[in-house]
């Protein structure tokens, strides 16, 4: 018994130090929590880049995509040929980074980007109703270029405008790369900043955040967990415990009673939450690629880049816009299900399809599709049905994903699972037995993206947002009782 009581006072020492320690942050991660359930970090998506496309001009648009691969670099494999408005102008662009470009209208390649040229992209993408104040070149990332490769993208410029829109464009092409508003700024400064503790002197050393924030992760999983225990082993049903001269469930008084409570109701879901917050950032090493399976084989039918542009030359690029329709902003040839044809997209993200030979769909088929993906995988027992409805592993919160797709399914790796849009034969989703952790440890601890309550709003938010409030009140006890924690501490050490 002595044992036990000596293991109790330790872990209660150590539980409330570690409170004093991590009770900021803990309240932070609860608050901006709310906050990024609606207001995420600022970034520029796909769909914003269609968006804010202009369309392509077909009167202009003259050379072909394979003369103009042809003009501009005579060797070397064709990585993408897209074409785009650039400058005002059609241009085919043979790169993801969109620097290898030539124009359509007149075979010229694209020579460097002016400062004319920049201002006039970021104008376009902020609107008329903005007024021009300043641009300027960026040589150290600021808090909104620490992502991915904004960090080291160079050379970078920002322009300002009046209302509030900062815009930030690759120097090489004069793409927008990254664009804020002064609500987006706000909003990211009170969620997802404190949140990951993305303030930019401490996210400029990427490697040694990484390895800070894991570590209070992990000191916070632990301490959170010691709570539970000990919350547990200081409540008794029967009334054990006294307090003031009477039976009592529980031995504290005042704050602490509040907080042995509060964390007894949602202390499970504080530990699962900072340990599914520490997962996001990757702490084990991690896996090898995984080896190719069936339904690998099966989705090399559906969407590729073209080997060989000389079939297209049969279409011209003129009739390709005219027969997708007006307001085209990228046209782009592709094997589709193994047959060459132009994808033409619109800046609602909507798709229409330009056979070389034939009128234009709107859709592949679910027919077709099918016919594909088992003709690709052979002899191999796949499975195919149609998914009317989100399931577990197909859905998203943000940004409704297309409805009906394809499930596909192998035999022989019980668990694997593909998802293809029919209408576009293109793959919006796969899950894999080994991303069972990323799936339930952190999507399912973290944003609670269990399949009965996930796909039910507004009762998600509801449960999600009293829990992170439970957890608000939770760490502001924590706050009072480690300002007392600490002030007895400094008054005796003032004493001593």
């Amino acid at each position: 018994m002595r044992a036990i009581a000596a293991a109790q006072r330790a872990a209660i020492v150590v539980h409330r130090w570690l409170g004093v320690a991590l009770c900021v942050l803990f309240f932070t991660w609860f608050t901006s929590g709310i906050v990024m359930l609606y207001h995420g970090f600022p970034e520029v998506t796909p769909r914003d880049r269609l968006a804010h496309a202009a369309p392509i001009d077909a009167a202009r648009a003259r050379i072909s995509a394979e003369s103009a691969f042809a003009t501009y670099r005579a060797t070397g494999a064709l990585s993408l040929a897209v074409l785009e408005t650039i400058d005002g102008r059609p241009a085919w662009r043979f790169s993801a980074a969109g620097a290898d470009a030539l124009y359509a209208d007149d075979a010229s390649p694209r020579r460097q980007v002016s400062e004319q040229t920049l201002r006039a992209s970021a104008e376009l993408w902020a609107g008329p109703n903005a007024r021009f104040v300043r641009m300027t070149a960026m040589t150290v990332a600021d808090q909104w270029t620490l992502e991915g490769a904004l960090r080291t993208m160079r050379p970078l410029w920002k322009v300002d405008f009046s209302d509030g829109q900062e815009i930030y464009l690759n120097g090489g092409d004069a793409s927008v790369v990254q664009a804020t508003t002064s609500s987006s700024r706000a909003w990211a400064y009170v969620g997802a900043i404190p949140h990951f503790l993305y303030f930019a002197p401490i996210r400029r050393h990427r490697d040694a955040w990484r390895h800070g924030v894991i570590a209070l992760s992990a000191l916070a999983t632990f301490g959170a967990l010691l709570g539970v225990i000990i919350g547990l082993t200081r409540f008794s049903p029967r009334a054990r415990f006294q307090r003031d001269g009477a039976p009592a469930h529980i031995p504290y008084p005042g704050t602490k009673r509040l907080h042995q409570m509060i964390g007894l109701t949602i202390g499970v879901v504080a530990v699962t939450w900072a340990f599914s917050g520490m997962l996001s950032l990757d702490p084990f090493p991690p896996r090898g690629p995984a080896a190719p399976g069936l339904l690998d084989v099966a989705a090399g039918a559906l969407r590729l880049p073209p080997p060989d542009l000389a079939p297209f030359g049969s279409l011209t690029i003129a009739d390709a816009l005219h027969a997708a329709g007006p307001g085209v902003v990228r046209l782009q040839p592709a094997l589709v299900l193994g047959e060459p044809m132009f994808v033409a997209t619109f800046a609602d993200g909507r798709e229409r399809f330009v056979p070389l030979v034939g009128a234009a769909s709107d859709s592949i088929g679910s027919a077709r599709t099918i016919a594909a993906l088992r003709a690709n995988a052979g002899s191999g027992p796949l499975e195919v049905s149609v998914l009317d409805a989100y399931d577990t592993y197909y859905h998203d919160r943000a940004h409704p994903l297309p409805l009906p797709v394809l499930l596909v399914t192998d035999a022989i790796e019980p668990g694997s699972r593909l998802y293809v849009d029919p209408r576009t034969a293109t793959e919006v989703g796969r899950f894999r037995p080994a991303d069972w952790s990323e799936r339930w440890l952190y999507h399912g601890l973290h944003s609670f993206d269990l399949p009965w309550l996930y796909q039910r709003r507004p009762l998600w938010d509801i449960v999600v947002i009293l829990l992170l409030s439970g957890g608000v009140l939770l760490s502001t006890t924590s706050l009072i009782l480690a300002w007392r924690v600490v002030r007895r501490w400094t008054i005796r050490r003032r004493n001593a």
